[in-house]
């Protein structure tokens, strides 16, 4: 059965390559096309300095929350939103990236 399974996923596989092969064969500009398509799967590049300001804005160490923000999100390319550590779920990578000198957060 995994057999089977192994085989068939790499047939389908071969299809797939023999079509996007016979594509690029057809298109004059394959080039702009695969610009396009990494444009669409990339998301966006934040503003990390100014995001990390407004998350920053109340912490009391500024500084050193700014740069710890902005080497997180640049990372990330997330911020969680508000000031509080009760958003922080809603950017994992944010949320779960520590230290690897004291296993701590890295992320304020």
């Amino acid at each position: 059965m995994r057999m089977k399974m192994q085989q068939l996923l790499w047939f389908l596989l071969l299809v797939l390559v023999a079509q996007i092969h016979q594509q690029e064969a057809a298109d004059p500009q394959p080039q702009q096309h695969r610009r396009i398509v990494r444009s669409l799967l990339q998301a966006p590049k934040i503003d990390c300095p100014g995001t990390c300001l407004g998350r920053c804005g109340h912490n009391w160490k500024n500084e050193m929350c700014n740069k710890m923000c902005n080497v997180c999100c640049n990372r990330c390319n997330c911020v969680p939103p508000g000031t509080g550590q009760d958003t922080r779920h809603l950017c994992p990578c944010y949320d779960t990236m520590v230290n690897p000198h004291t296993g701590k957060l890295k992320c304020p």
